[in-house]
């Protein structure tokens, strides 16, 4: 048996009293506007998102918790102690009952409120919440003794998933600026070849410059949003619209964008013969395959040799930036035989494959930490009903011992 389930057999053999939040604690809102924060301000200033913004004022000095009126509703939790402001749409909640541990009220509505919220919408979404719905939770209110255990094993949990999770995200970092590295210098070996203009070896072209009538089916319809994957578009245009494009992709055409808040010169090669409308915001390059490898020129403009060439051209004070169709045309391009670039794309992919798998595998192992994490949470919780946390002594010490050999 776990340290809390002893505590609970112990102190509540009998179960536990549930008390709605309007008989624990003071609900309210703040009365600060969004447009008051102040970068460099001495308070955290609270707004209805979950970055926290500064302010040299403060309205409420305590412990309370923080949720939105509006806006990321069941999704957005904060917990102060101190001084603090807060937006004219965001609530706190003060507690006044000294009977609950405000962490462990913290760490119960972070896993039930949306879900007590949601039962009570008409709607799939909740866009607003009001007082009396805050007041109507009910909360559990085991011994002080019970609360402060379940906060000691969550809060651990919390910064150990946390750590994992730098962890995870740092390494990710660092093999992507391995791959950058890597494709570069491989790239830098081919630079000292002779370099031509790449519209003396590549058809340049743009999409529509007009925005089209979105149709519910027919023709995908791309722009630098859909780089990463052209085909997961949910745009479309009619076959009618699509037949007044003089020139439709087709494989081994390189999609690149051109016009940009984001990163000029990112590219994309086209792999199948299926119809794709493309936008103006990106370029549509053609090489020559008896002379140009479309995967060889995608790296070569991705890697730092190609963005310095791109940079030339690109017009830094557009909004959005940009890079004009014909001064594509005159970046600079090393052409070492095709056979060399088939063998460079080649050892890219290979060294590309492996980032890849990390980028798809650590993310995951992110996400399965944190529902590792929402898991034990909810065990913990949910003992009221059940008269145990139904965990184990190795399931919570293992997470506190960790914390303690720290």
């Amino acid at each position: 048996m776990s340290k809390i389930d002893d505590l609970i057999q112990r102190l509540c053999p009998n179960g536990i009293e549930y008390k709605a939040i309007k008989q624990l604690a003071e609900v309210g809102t703040g009365s600060s506007n969004g447009n008051e924060a102040q970068e460099d301000g001495e308070y955290p200033f609270f707004i209805r998102s979950q970055t926290v913004k500064r302010k040299n004022d403060w309205e409420y000095d305590e412990e309370a918790i923080i949720i939105p009126g509006e806006g990321g509703i069941g999704e957005i939790y904060h917990y102060i102690n101190g001084k603090y402001a807060i937006h004219q749409r965001v609530y706190r909640i003060h507690f006044i009952d000294d009977s609950v541990d405000v962490k462990f009220a913290f760490h119960y509505f972070r896993a039930f409120f949306k879900s007590f919220i949601m039962r009570k919408a008409v709607s799939a979404t909740v866009k607003s919440i009001r007082k009396p719905m805050i007041e109507e939770f009910m909360l559990p209110v085991p011994p002080l003794e019970v609360q402060r255990e379940i906060v000691h094993v969550l809060d651990s949990f919390t910064l150990l998933t946390a750590e994992l999770t730098a962890e995870l995200t740092a390494e990710l970092t660092a093999r992507k600026k391995q791959y950058d590295f890597y494709r570069d210098t491989l790239i830098q070996k081919e630079c000292r070849t002779e370099k031509v203009k790449l519209n003396t070896i590549c058809e340049i072209y743009d999409g529509t410059h007009q925005t089209p009538k979105y149709t519910n089916s027919g023709i995908p319809f791309v722009s630098v949003e859909n780089i990463d994957d052209l085909y997961g578009t949910q745009k479309f245009i009619s076959p009618e619209a699509y037949e007044k494009y003089k020139i439709k992709p087709r494989t081994g055409d390189v999609f690149m964008t051109r016009i940009t808040a984001g990163i000029i010169g990112k590219c994309t090669v086209v792999d199948r013969d299926e119809d794709l409308a493309y936008y103006v915001s990106l370029a549509l390059l053609r090489p020559n395959a008896d002379i140009l490898d479309s995967k060889y020129l995608k790296y070569y403009l991705e890697s730092g040799w190609g963005r310095r060439e791109l940079s030339k051209w690109i017009l830094w004070d557009a909004t959005p930036t940009k890079i004009n169709k014909d001064d594509i045309g005159r970046v600079l391009i090393a052409v070492p035989p095709l056979v060399t670039q088939k063998r460079l794309v080649q050892v890219i992919e290979h060294f590309d494959s492996i980032c890849t798998d990390l980028d798809i595998g650590l993310p995951a192992e992110i996400e399965a930490r944190q529902k590792q994490y929402e898991y034990y949470r909810d065990l913990l919780l949910t003992f009221a009903e059940t008269g145990s946390t139904l965990m184990t002594d190795r399931q919570t010490d293992r997470q506190t011992d960790r914390q303690t050999d720290r």
